[in-house]
């Protein structure tokens, strides 16, 4: 049935296109309609490139005009430009409805202009408008105008969609820290390497494909001292060679070798140290930014602090991948919105499992997790899970 959520979804599969490139920002997709049929669609590219609303007015590249006699433009197919207001470009969008995923902006950004004085001067008389944008600086502003200037709006329509695929911006907006992702392969008794710290490799190459795409969408990647000195990692991703992927390293007292592969290649590497370790890393070529923040008495960092400072840095979502003491430290500290538990058809008995280091006060206390659902992955599953929260 070809209705609003018909072009909403449209528009949802748009933004999806985006994902892993437009973060501190969020996934936006476009599509405008006039007469019943798609004449022009977008999405938000990537951060700091030009957004949704007006990568859909430019990809109008013909006017679709209701009859030959039509004086705007004489029924003559003309090119968008960008001055969306030019007479002979409101003949293509004139009249038509805009169905946008996310509220547009009215605001200039450092990069780019704001959408809603583009959408106005087109000549659009209706927007279908997802959810609003959480952003204090555009919340209902971007309607606000819209209905000034004479625009019809409807806000809400697949909404829950929406907000789910920016969980991670709408956390960072409202909360000011990083949405955080713990990602864990481990076998159907929970271990996640053997007892002398084997854990390649556990699970299927689909499920460690499967993981390269969860990096690629995260902005972070976030590991403890054990993984790097067991396993030494690259920490790359790659099915996206191009993609920005911060590493992070949580390393107490700077026990990071000089030559460990997660501080090669052009990524920003992030190495959070204890206060009180001021020991000196041999120089490398490409030196990382060492944080010092502090710790408690089992010399256990501040999830509170790691995630402060990843948010300085436009950091909005970080993908944990171990070891058994980081996992277990952020559950602990109720740092985790969600989890991706890979389940290997293997039984391992004596082991690491990734709670082994959590420290919970009977049933009552137990983690529980919310809207989870489960799939396959080659000959593994996959439980995916958000952290149930108290408040």
């Amino acid at each position: 049935m070809i209705n609003d959520e018909y072009f909403m979804n449209k528009a949802v599969e748009l933004a999806e296109k985006g994902r892993g490139f437009v973060s501190p920002n969020p996934l936006v997709g476009a599509v405008i309609v006039k007469n019943g049929k798609i004449i022009g669609e977008g999405f938000h590219k990537k951060f700091g490139d030009v957004h949704a609303e007006i990568n859909a007015l430019k990809s109008v590249k013909e006017s679709v005009c209701p009859a030959p006699t039509d004086k705007t433009c004489g029924g003559k197919p003309q090119s968008i430009r960008e001055n969306f207001s030019h007479p002979d470009n409101r003949c293509g969008v004139k009249g038509a409805t805009l169905y946008v995923t996310l509220e547009p902006c009215n605001y200039w950004e450092k990069k780019t202009p704001p959408c809603v004085p583009a959408i106005i001067n087109s000549g659009i008389k209706k927007v279908i408008i997802g959810t609003l944008d959480c952003n204090p600086q555009t919340c209902s502003k971007g309607v606000i105008d819209l209905r000034k200037a004479g625009i019809k709006t409807k806000i809400g329509v697949l909404r829950k969609k929406v907000e789910q695929q920016n969980e991670a911006y709408f956390k960072f907006v409202k909360q000011g820290i990083p949405f955080v992702i713990l990602k864990l392969g481990l076998t159907l008794d929970g271990r996640i390497a053997t007892k002398t710290g084997e854990s390649k490799w556990i699970t299927t190459e689909p499920s460690r494909q499967f993981n390269q795409k969860l990096r690629k969408e995260s902005d972070a990647i976030l590991v403890g001292i054990n993984t790097i000195l067991k396993d030494n990692p690259r920490l790359t991703c790659r099915i996206e060679p191009k993609k920005q992927l911060t590493k992070v390293i949580l390393d107490p007292n700077l026990l990071t070798p000089p030559d460990a592969k997660a501080l090669q290649g052009n990524c920003p590497t992030l190495i959070f140290a204890n206060q009180k370790s001021r020991s000196v890393i041999l120089s490398r070529e490409h030196n990382p930014e060492i944080i010092y923040i502090k710790s408690d008495k089992n010399n256990l960092l501040s999830w509170h602090d790691i995630l402060k400072e990843l948010a300085q840095r436009n950091i909005a979502s970080v993908l944990i991948e171990g070891g058994a003491q980081v996992a277990s430290s952020a559950l602990q500290a109720g740092v985790v919105d969600k989890l991706y538990l890979i389940y290997a058809p293997k039984i391992l008995g004596k082991g690491i499992s990734f709670s082994d280091y959590l420290s919970l006060d009977g049933l009552k206390s137990a983690i529980k997790l919310n809207d989870y659902k489960i799939y396959n992955s080659g000959k593994d599953f996959i439980l995916e899970a958000y952290v149930h929260r108290n408040n």
